[in-house]
């Protein structure tokens, strides 16, 4: 994995200089994203909150988004950045809908403030070595820790299943992705004109096929929780997951967790080496800090995996992995919400919740209830099939 990680980080570096843009003044669009936010709200009128939720929608595309401050926030604090992208979704979602004033008006205020509190905080670029060394190191292992957790679990599901043979298809979906996350950030920064708005509904499409993906596999792990008492178990189900096609699904999974994350992170270096001139050896070790990191997090849970009894592997592995299919759920509805191909509902007792992809949306929400309703139910099946299996 080390040897893959050096390989993509080296392809990374030859793509910075390709990708050369100019860094963001976030004081001053800031300031620009304030100024007319507050216009837009004095001039509220319910009658007609359509037009004030489309200019909301321009401020975010237009301003936030192309000007580079959502990226340059993402690079050191993707949680805010995500909070930021919800607040925007709530006051655009209220205003739609032709809530009262004072609604809107409270909504842009929270806005409003989480703006300027971000600016304030994260405006002063430090350029040091130490600092690039930290923000280079942070950005490969937050980006690439979900990752490789999807990958981790699939790789150890197959040698737990005594099929090492076999996870060169996971391994494949990884180097695709790598060399796929590339030619995208490349495409969409220097070849197509995407606005902010395809390249979110891109966002979010992939997202919601990777939650779908991960969701199938997890379900399928789980209802083999069950048969993985008998000891045959293990080859005679992989066998048949290899004739009926299975192991490609859990390649695509690989992928799709990979390339999520992958074209991002490379537009996160670009931003962190335009941000730190000079400092190229700093980023550049940061990057290999980072990908030893994660090749230590890797090896790790490999090793742990092996020393858990294989039900509980199985049952925790399928957790996993519908825990990430959960959140992309919740995260792919934003983005697509943020594109304008969703209505945004704002559900205004829900509380927001980062870090698991739940925001205060009915769409949002509801996307993650269809995951988590059948799981829910099969989980309960199990529990009553194993009870009655007991006391037979």
């Amino acid at each position: 994995m080390t040897r893959r990680l050096l390989l993509a980080l080296g392809l990374i570096v030859a793509a910075l200089p390709a990708l050369a843009a100019e860094p963001v003044d976030m004081k001053a669009v800031s300031h620009e994203l304030v100024v007319k936010g507050d216009a837009l709200v004095a001039g509220y009128d319910p009658g007609d909150g359509a037009a004030v939720g489309d200019g909301f929608s321009d401020l975010y595309f237009d301003v936030f988004e192309e000007s580079g401050m959502e990226q340059a926030i993402g690079m050191v604090a993707p949680a805010t950045k995500s909070e930021l992208e919800s607040l925007f979704g709530e006051v655009i979602g209220k205003a739609g809908k032709g809530r009262p004033k004072t609604e809107v008006e409270t909504a842009w205020q929270t806005l409003r403030g989480r703006l300027q509190a971000t600016t304030a905080e994260h405006a002063e670029v430090r350029t040091g070595p130490l600092a690039t060394f930290m923000q280079s190191f942070l950005i490969l292992l937050r980006e690439g820790f979900e990752a490789m957790l999807v990958v981790t679990a699939l790789v150890a599901y197959l040698r737990r299943a005594g099929q090492s043979d076999k996870v060169k298809v996971v391994w494949h979906g990884v180097g695709w992705a790598l060399a796929a996350s590339l030619a995208a950030a490349w495409l969409l920064t220097q070849v197509l004109d995407i606005s902010g708005q395809g390249q979110e509904v891109i966002e979010g499409a992939v997202m919601l096929v990777a939650a779908a993906v991960l969701f199938y596999v997890s379900f399928w792990l789980l209802s083999k929780r069950e048969a993985a008492r008998w000891q045959h178990y293990v080859k005679s189900q992989v066998d048949a997951a290899a004739r009926s096609g299975r192991l490609w699904t859990l390649g695509l999974a690989a992928f799709l967790a990979v390339f999520r994350e992958g074209a991002e992170t490379v537009l996160f270096y670009q931003a962190l080496a335009l941000s730190s001139p000079g400092q190229a050896p700093a980023l550049a070790a940061g990057m290999a800090a980072g990908a030893l990191a994660l090749a230590v997090l890797y090896v790790a849970m490999r090793m742990l995996s092996f020393r858990l009894p294989i039900g509980l592997f199985f049952s925790a592995t399928a957790a996993l992995l519908f825990l990430l299919a959960f959140t992309f759920a919740g995260k792919g509805v934003l983005e697509l919400q943020e594109g304008r191909m969703i209505p945004i509902t704002p559900i205004d007792w829900l509380p927001r919740v980062e870090w698991l992809g739940i925001f205060p949306t009915v769409e949002s929400v509801g996307a993650q209830l269809a995951l988590l309703v059948p799981m829910a139910t099969a989980v309960l099946w199990l529990s009553m099939r194993r009870g009655a299996a007991r006391a037979s």
